[in-house]
């Protein structure tokens, strides 16, 4: 038969264990939540997440934007209210957002309030359009680029969906 005490130092290393993983995992739950809630008001959201690097009307309200950066692919959005009061704070760049747009019929400033600035701008030889390319993360797995193209009126042409370039090393393989 064990002793109190030898039970105690035998369950010393499983209890320690259990803390320690108790402890990362909560440290993990907060690190899941949004920076932001909705409700909040503009200037809080300002002072926890920066200067948005855009700012959009949008009816009575605004959008900020806050840009990945050149390789980014994630783009977040910060919708605020005609109270100042943030409405939604998402990440943009997802299929769903981008299957959104609609052809004959967005304009850019509709572009730019759903899914924000693209990654790159650029007019491709044989298309007569000017064309936005959004580098991004489709499905959360893939390295993917979504092009929206425009007419020289601003109104969306086509949205095409590949692979992102910049990420494709095959080029460089003999």
């Amino acid at each position: 038969m064990l002793s109190p005490v030898s039970l105690m130092q035998r369950a010393r290393p499983t209890l320690a264990a259990a803390l320690l993983a108790a402890a990362a995992l909560s440290g993990c739950a907060s690190l899941l939540q949004p920076p932001v809630q909705p409700g909040e008001p503009e200037e809080q959201v300002v002072a926890r997440l920066g200067a948005p690097t855009n700012v959009y009307p949008d009816g009575n309200g605004r959008v900020f934007e806050y840009a990945a950066g050149a390789f980014g692919q994630y783009q977040y959005m910060a919708r605020i209210g005609p109270d100042q009061r943030l409405i939604s704070y998402e990440q943009v760049w997802t299929l769903q957002n981008f299957h959104a747009i609609r052809a004959k019929q967005d304009t850019k400033l509709d572009v730019l309030r759903r899914v924000g600035r693209p990654t790159e701008v650029t007019r491709y030889a044989r298309i007569p359009f000017e064309a936005w390319n959004y580098g991004y993360k489709e499905s959360g797995v893939w390295n993917s680029q979504m092009t929206v193209y425009f007419n020289d009126q601003g109104i969306v042409e086509k949205i095409e969906n590949g692979p992102d370039p910049r990420f494709d090393d095959s080029r460089l393989r003999n």
